[in-house]
């Protein structure tokens, strides 16, 4: 069985390429944008074949499905951030959505027919007012930032792409994702890389925060890789599944639980408006009932031991 993890070198796909790693008669490929970024999947070099690929250029992408031609493809490659969205929303839009495009376009090319799941996110249910908690996959989409726009227009055309030329395409939700290797641009992994640089004497005992008060679902990084492999051979095509913890944490909270670990107790907290955004979600939780009944997934790793991996991590790695 031949997959294709667009992203491979990211923080989900490096976790993603592990999992499937553990499956038998599995040969995996992955594609990345540039070479620094492949640190995540440093220890996996020898067990995978990398394809350097810029996914906003059709011909490469051709050039990869027809080498390939894989049996599964986990689309995770993109602009994930959505603060940085702010700061660049015509990259992010043409990004994420010229990817899609020239994937699935690629795909009808070289005559293939793999199952394709599509890395959404919770971010596109944008405004969500307290009657609609936990949000299901039925609930108004309202998006607040240029990030969710663009994973909108991602899985519309991926809903299109299904109905026109019956590609097998899964659409997935994930809500907020933590765990080791996090991107520093992201609540979590930014209070922990902070703390580890703290108790190393690199950064005086300040932690510098945006919005405390936002609500999150996080869910662990490992659980999600299983999701996605669950996602691949269990959900309906074309259907939209939520994949999230189904509990909301406050940003807040998440920052006392790391706190609590360091091994530095005298630290100030004060806020950043750098890191404040201009319309930011009060509180996201989901309902992942659909998602667990199509497959049998639930979350299995408490989100104590995600922080503690996460700054361990951390401590490990400045």
């Amino acid at each position: 069985m031949k997959i294709l993890i667009t992203g491979i070198a990211g923080f989900i796909g490096s976790h993603l390429a592990e999992y499937c790693l553990t499956k038998p008669n599995v040969k995996l490929y992955g594609t990345f944008l540039a070479a620094k970024e492949v640190k995540n999947i440093e220890h996996l070099k020898k067990k995978i074949t990398i394809l350097p690929c810029d996914l906003t250029k059709k011909e490469q992408v051709k050039k990869v499905l027809l080498k390939v031609k894989p049996d599964i493809i986990f689309h995770l490659a993109g602009q994930s951030h959505v603060s940085f969205s702010w700061q660049a929303p015509e990259k992010t839009l043409i990004n994420n959505i010229t990817s899609d495009l020239n994937l699935f376009e690629a795909i009808r090319y070289a005559k293939i027919n793999p199952s394709i799941v599509i890395a959404g996110s919770s971010e596109e249910y944008g405004l969500v007012f307290k009657h609609e908690l936990p949000i299901k996959e039925t609930n108004e989409l309202r998006p607040l930032s240029p990030y969710a726009v663009s994973k909108i227009a991602q899985e519309k055309l991926a809903y299109q792409y299904y109905k026109s030329y019956g590609l097998n395409i899964v659409l997935t939700r994930f809500f907020n994702t933590e765990g080791p290797r996090r991107g520093e641009n992201f609540v979590a992994s930014s209070f922990a890389k902070q703390i580890a640089q703290i108790e190393k004497g690199k950064q005086k005992p300040i932690i510098y925060v945006g919005n405390l008060e936002a609500k999150r679902d996080f869910v662990d990084v490992r659980d999600v890789a299983r999701a996605y492999w669950l996602a691949s051979k269990k959900c309906k095509f074309g259907e939209p599944y939520n994949v999230c913890f189904g509990k909301a944490r406050s940003v807040a909270s998440v920052l006392t639980m790391l706190l609590n670990l360091s091994t530095v107790k005298n630290i100030t907290i004060k806020q950043d408006p750098k890191r404040m955004r201009p319309s930011d979600i009060p509180v996201i939780v989901g309902d992942n009932t659909k998602f667990k009944k199509q497959t049998g997934w639930k979350p299995v790793i408490p989100f104590e031991k995600t922080m503690e991996d996460l700054l361990q991590y951390w401590r490990e790695n400045i």
